[in-house]
């Protein structure tokens, strides 16, 4: 049989940690980092005789991921006991929630090649996190951190909708632009705070029956989803093909060998005995609780865009790149209340902003700088203070040691020569230095004029006025035709 011959089945569990300043049972903080054990308490270190008292935020923060993913909104939830043993998780069970989550049949909407598909999620439920495993390679052991024990998650479970890495990729950037536009999580991949467990299946697009799956845990960069996907795909159709079985299994993905590797056999729901936890009470919503929450919703991504669309008449690509994060998008608005020159912004953000981004491997929320410093830079611009190609010097101290733009240029000596007696000598000195050029345009050759202009830009060190170097030229050369 061949590849084509089989469907890719991908469900994903979504995991993130909500903003809120305290954890979910207890009131140490969330912030990341600090010296292992500093953000702990009897409470989330699971000491005898202590109790649990829910943080009312982390059911505000669940409600609005919620409303903002299409669910539906429970009026009667619960908090469970997942039990299960590992060595971060100091009650050897975890405050989940079973069969009564808070958001149910919600669905997230995303762009594949065919055009939008609407990914459908099952559920979005509350539970605490658990701590952290540091492993000592020389020492052979491992230490326990419990900073992270009892931050407070929100779990994102879909239905098995997503058909291929791509659309796994989509659908997760979709989901963190979504909860960072309503600011419950800071969605920082690399500190942990979105990450992904990956169900992948295979089958004959004859069977009816859904393939054996396995889970890719704790997965926290897109690129990473994407190769372990690929990987998994490949991997499982080889077993089949070879006449063997899938096995349900939890698998932990090398990124430097690109290979999945077996952890331990999948648990299902009844491997984890829930029951309601006896310390918490019972969670009950009321209309008027979901109304207000409904009511603080801010614009979402997709609103964004097509207002940005009709307003700003940017094109589709374009408006999809910077509403896709939330911080590119505020960075895009303020910087035009500074500026007044949206073409100008946009360019300067999928152009230039995004390959230093990608180059550096930041993310949006990492930039240095704000809207008002970018802002101030199209203005230096447009005004002929600086020329473009300074700009991206400027822009390139921004993100280095972000500070006035106005204040960079003085600094460097990097004012526009506007002066036309001082671009007049400059024009006259690249025409002598360069006769053959000036033959080229004569014989009617354009482009000999784009070469001299760079001549006088690599001579003033990009200083020179642009387009008075363009006009100057032009009306020398053209004084011998």
């Amino acid at each position: 049989m061949s590849r084509s011959d089989y469907e890719v089945i991908i469900g994903l569990e979504v995991h993130a940690e909500l903003s809120t300043k305290t954890k979910i049972f207890c009131s140490c903080p969330t912030e990341f980092g600090g010296a292992p054990n500093t953000h702990t308490c009897p409470i989330c270190m699971a000491m005898p005789g202590t109790l649990p008292v829910l943080n009312e935020k982390v059911v505000e923060y669940a409600v609005k991921a919620g409303l903002a993913t299409n669910c539906e909104i429970s009026r009667n939830s619960k908090n469970d006991r997942k039990n299960y043993y590992y060595p971060d998780l100091p009650k050897s069970y975890q405050i989940s929630q079973f069969d009564q989550p808070l958001c149910e049949h919600g669905y997230v909407e995303i762009e594949t090649e065919e055009g939008k598909k609407k990914i459908r999620l099952t559920r979005i439920h509350i539970e605490e996190d658990a701590g952290k495993l540091n492993h000592d390679d020389f020492g052979g052991g491992s230490l326990v951190d419990l900073n992270r024990a009892g931050v407070p998650l929100i779990e994102i479970v879909s239905e098995p909708d997503i058909r291929s890495a791509q659309e796994a990729e989509a659908y997760m950037r979709k989901l963190k632009s979504i909860l960072e536009y309503i600011e419950v999580s800071d969605c920082k991949m690399q500190e942990g705070s979105l990450r992904a467990d990956v169900n992948v299946s295979v089958k004959k697009k004859t069977d009816t029956k859904l393939g054996t799956r396995t889970e890719m845990k704790n997965m926290n960069s897109f690129r990473s989803i994407v190769r372990a996907i690929e990987y998994e795909v490949e991997r499982q159709i080889d077993v089949l093909e070879d006449g063997g079985k899938i096995d349900q299994e939890t698998l932990r993905w090398d990124d430097v060998s690109g290979k999945t590797f077996s952890m331990r056999d999948k648990e299902d729901a009844q491997d984890y005995r829930y029951f309601p936890d006896p310390d918490l009470v019972a969670i009950k919503l009321s209309e008027e609780y979901i109304e207000n929450i409904k009511n603080t919703l801010p614009e979402l991504p997709e609103s964004r865009k097509q207002r940005y669309l009709e307003q700003y008449n940017l094109s589709e690509k374009d408006a999809n790149i910077i509403t896709a994060s939330k911080y590119l998008s505020d960075l895009f608005e303020s910087a035009i209340e500074v500026c007044n020159n949206p073409k100008a912004v946009n360019n300067w953000i999928i152009s230039d902003i995004s390959r230093i981004l990608n180059e550096t491997e930041t993310e949006p929320i990492a930039i240095p700088f704000d809207g008002n410093q970018l802002g101030k830079l199209v203005v230096l611009i447009d005004k002929g203070t600086i020329s473009s190609s300074i700009g991206k010097k400027v822009l390139e101290e921004l993100f280095e040691n972000p500070r006035d733009p106005e204040d960079i240029i003085k600094e460097k000596g990097w004012i526009q020569i506007s002066d036309e007696g001082a671009i007049k000598e400059v024009v006259s000195k690249i025409l002598e230095a360069n006769p053959q050029s000036v033959a080229d345009f004569r014989a009617g050759k354009d482009r000999a004029l784009g070469f001299l202009v760079g001549q006088a830009m690599k001579e003033t060190k990009g200083k020179a006025n642009p387009k008075m170097l363009n006009e100057m030229f032009l009306e020398e050369l053209k004084r011998g035709i």
